[in-house]
């Protein structure tokens, strides 16, 4: 595709808000004497492009359009046939693109891009933005593995990158509310958080499905699908959604949801990296005395403990419990047995447990947070149980656009609720679960003959310096191998 090259007022329209709005009176004529209220000077508008525009990608690059208001000038995807058709109708005059490395390096005036590819090329594809100046909103969770996360962190940091992880909950102004019940002091010391989910809601558990090359959809570029991943034949259930629950391409249910669910404890608790971790998870039986073994894909269900440090608004050591596969906690003794615990149905929740009384809450994606507080004395106190936003997904996009213009180090930047500095670490924590899982699943054979599962122990985590310090086996899983192309 022919593409011209960036004149001279485009350059300067970049540098504007690369530095940001400081001086921005000098060049751009008041808004209300170009067009009335509410027009936008052309040299105000962000360029923005999406890597991956179906599915969430088509609601998150309309979202960070803020209407109309930004400027999508590309599209990236590798199959324009599915969902994101609805951003190819949305966006006409968007130039369009299988390639995500071709389109940022033919697209020299993209400002900012939209990241909602599956799993594995969220690490991949933000760092090849952010090697060329372009600040990045990346879909949760943040990547596929520790390192990546890492990685983006100091990369952004050291490129002065304005990010945000599409937590939208994050932004969710009902936090708050949690916030103030910790920090009031009304639980007394916080000792346990219990997180479940009803996830997988997908395939999961089983053994992946064979390739077959011959079913694979005409307009699918597989190759670029596969990214960072091993290449393979076309494997059908894979794409669009089907890839979420193995290992090459997905997280599980912690990657789905987990970024939605530990971010409220994370977050109102202050926690960093977690001291241990250790896992079971559901065995599936299809004959007698043989469990199902296929470590390629995620478990049906499972159960991960981590530990963490006290921080100055627990008063104590956490202990953490994350649940999935529909396993979640016993009801506690103090929230009426007619109740919901954590959201609708008890399906997905979070309860923080402190020694004079229990906050509950639900999922905090786009769903209603349904803040409840407990108190041994009667005391109670309930959030609303649906919520009036003025803005799609709380403002999640459209405030990071305003810190994309307003510069790396501004107000509105430091402001955002899911910058890499925050999302970096907290990705990192909810990736340990997968850590334990996969540790969990790890055989080797024994003097016998037979094979062992060998790494079933508590695992003891180095947070610092990304390392588990009594399994040397289990630090395989902090990263993984990157195919030429794509390696972060």
């Amino acid at each position: 595709m022919e593409n011209k090259k960036p004149t001279k007022a485009d350059t300067s329209r970049r540098s504007f808000i690369r530095k940001g709005a400081m001086a921005s009176s000098i060049f751009i004529v008041p808004r209300f004497v170009l067009g009335g209220v509410g027009y936008t000077a052309p040299s105000d508008r962000l360029n923005l492009a999406a890597i991956g525009a179906g599915g969430k990608g088509a609601s998150d690059i309309r979202h960070a359009s803020v209407g109309g208001r930004e400027k999508v000038v590309a599209l990236c995807d590798v199959d324009f046939s599915g969902s994101a058709a609805k951003s190819l109708a949305q966006f006409p005059k968007a130039k369009v693109y299988a390639d995500y490395r071709e389109m940022l390096d033919k697209e020299k005036g993209i400002d900012a891009v939209t990241i909602s590819t599956p799993d594995h090329v969220h690490a991949p594809a933000a760092a090849y933005a952010m090697e060329r100046g372009v600040h990045v909103y990346v879909q949760k969770p943040m990547t596929h593995n520790i390192r990546e996360a890492r990685r983006l962190t100091e990369m952004a940091r050291e490129k002065k990158i304005v990010t945000q992880m599409g937590n939208q909950g994050g932004s969710n102004p009902l936090l708050g509310m949690v916030q103030k019940w910790v920090d009031s002091g009304q639980l007394g010391a916080i000792s346990k958080v219990q997180v479940w989910t009803n996830r997988p809601v997908w395939p999961q558990g089983g053994a992946m499905p064979q390739p077959d090359p011959g079913s694979k959809p005409k307009d699918l570029n597989w190759d670029l699908w596969l990214g960072p991943a091993p290449l393979k034949p076309y494997t059908p259930n894979m794409h669009p959604f089907g890839w979420r629950g193995w290992w090459d391409y997905g997280t599980g249910a912690l990657g789905d949801v987990g970024c939605h669910l530990i971010d409220i404890p994370f977050r109102t608790l202050g926690l960093k990296y977690p001291t241990d971790a250790e896992c079971s998870v559901g065995a599936v039986y299809t004959k007698m005395w043989t469990p199902e073994y296929h470590p390629e894909g995620c478990p049906a269900s499972s159960f991960i403990t981590l530990h963490f440090d006290a921080t100055e608004k627990s008063g104590s050591p956490i202990e953490l419990t994350w649940s999935d596969g529909g396993i979640r906690p016993s009801h506690p003794e103090i929230i009426p047995a007619d109740h919901d615990i954590g959201g609708d149905g008890s399906r997905n929740g979070v309860l923080i447990i402190g020694e004079n009384g229990i906050i509950s809450t639900n999922i905090n994606d786009s769903s209603p947070l349904m803040p409840k507080l407990y108190l041994n004395d009667g005391t109670t106190e309930f959030g609303p149980e649906v919520e009036v936003s003025d803005e799609p997904e709380y403002g999640h996009h459209r405030k990071w656009v305003d810190a994309c213009k307003a510069g790396f180090g501004s107000t509105e930047h430091l402001g955002l609720t899911s910058s890499f500095d925050y999302a970096g670490p907290m990705t990192e924590t909810v990736l340990m679960g997968n850590l334990a899982i996969r540790s969990y699943l790890l055989q080797r054979e024994n003097e016998e003959g037979k094979m062992d599962f060998f790494a079933r122990k508590k695992l003891l985590w180095d947070g610092e310096n990304m390392q588990i310090t009594n399994l040397e086996a289990a630090n395989q899983f902090v990263t993984r191998t990157y195919r030429d192309g794509f390696v972060v």
